[in-house]
């Protein structure tokens, strides 16, 4: 399996779900879809990174 780096809409997805988990959990911020699922959230956000280095395209 070869890897290569995710495109910048990818990487840039999985960084701004990323950092609204941390904010929201972090310092209680009101999000509404994230509030309460901030660990999915950033789950969903890293699966999206790595699915974008290993799939060509994304």
């Amino acid at each position: 399996m070869v890897l290569k780096a995710p495109g910048i809409l990818t990487f840039m997805l999985s960084v701004i779900l990323t950092v609204l988990a941390i904010v929201t959990y972090v310092f209680g911020a009101a999000i509404p879809i994230i509030s309460q699922h901030e660990i999915w959230v950033l789950l969903v956000a890293q699966f999206i990174l790595i699915f974008g280095c290993i799939m060509r395209g994304l």
